[in-house]
C-alpha cells in the first residue's frame, strides 16, 4: 500500500500511529464507519482531494483549519466563492495551498449543487457503487488492503464525467474505506466486528 506501519499489540490497523493520539481517535471513531450524510461526504472527497501527494495524516491535523477556511464545507457557501475568496485561502498557512486543489474544491461544491437540483442524490449516486450497502472484508493484515478496486475504478471514472477533480481510482478507494463503502479494518482489530454490527444497524 506505500503506507508507513507501526506495531499496535491491541490488534489496531498497522497504518494507526499509536503516537498520534489525533490517530489514533480517527481509526477508533471515524474510519470505516458507514457515513451517508451528503454534505460529510462531500466534504471528505474533498479533503481526499487535498490529501493527493501528502499523508493523511498532514490533513487531519490540518482538518479544523480547513472546516473553519471552507465554512464547514458548505457546499452553497463554497459555491460562490470568488476570486477574494481564492487569495484568502491560498494566503492560509492553516491549509494545503494549492491553487488546482482549491479551485477543485469550489468547482466540487457547484457540481454537487448542480446535481442536487436536478434531483440527483449524492448519497444514493456514491452509495450505489456498492450496491448500498457497506462490502465487508475480512483481511488478515494490512499488506492484503488493495490500494484501490473495480468498485473504486468505476466510482472515479463517474466522478471524473461529473466533472470533479482530483478523484483518481487510489484516492476514491480511500474516501471508500474511510466513510465506510468497505470494512477494511484488519480481522485482528476490535475495530472490525464493530464497523461490521453498525453496518448491520443500517440495513
Amino acid at each position: 500500500m506505500g503506507i508507513a506501519t507501526f506495531d499496535n499489540p491491541d490488534g489496531r490497523c498497522a497504518w494507526a500511529n499509536p503516537r498520534e493520539p489525533i490517530y489514533v481517535t480517527y481509526h477508533d471513531e471515524e474510519w470505516g464507519v458507514p457515513e451517508y450524510d451528503p454534505r460529510a461526504l462531500w466534504e471528505k472527497l474533498v479533503l481526499d482531494g487535498f490529501q493527493a501527494g501528502l499523508a493523511w495524516i498532514t490533513i487531519l491535523k490540518k482538518r479544523e483549519a480547513f472546516r473553519a477556511a471552507f465554512a464547514n464545507f458548505d457546499p452553497e457557501v463554497v459555491a460562490r466563492y470568488g476570486e477574494a475568496d481564492r487569495a484568502r485561502l491560498m494566503a492560509d498557512a492553516g491549509i494545503v495551498r494549492s491553487n488546482a486543489k482549491i479551485d477543485a474544491a469550489i468547482s466540487g461544491a457547484q457540481i454537487f449543487l448542480g446535481m442536487r437540483e436536478r434531483g440527483e442524490d449524492f448519497t444514493a449516486f456514491l452509495w450505489d457503487f456498492v450496491g448500498g450497502k457497506p462490502i465487508q472484508n475480512h483481511w488478515a493484515g494490512i499488506g492484503e488492503v488493495p490500494a484501490q478496486t473495480p468498485e473504486a475504478v468505476e466510482m472515479a471514472k463517474a466522478l471524473k464525467a461529473k466533472g470533479f477533480k482530483f478523484c483518481g481510482p487510489v484516492i476514491v478507494y480511500a474516501f471508500m474505506q474511510a466513510v465506510g463503502m468497505v470494512n477494511d479494518h484488519v480481522v485482528t482489530c476490535p475495530r472490525h466486528a464493530d464497523v461490521q454490527t453498525l453496518a448491520k444497524a443500517h440495513a
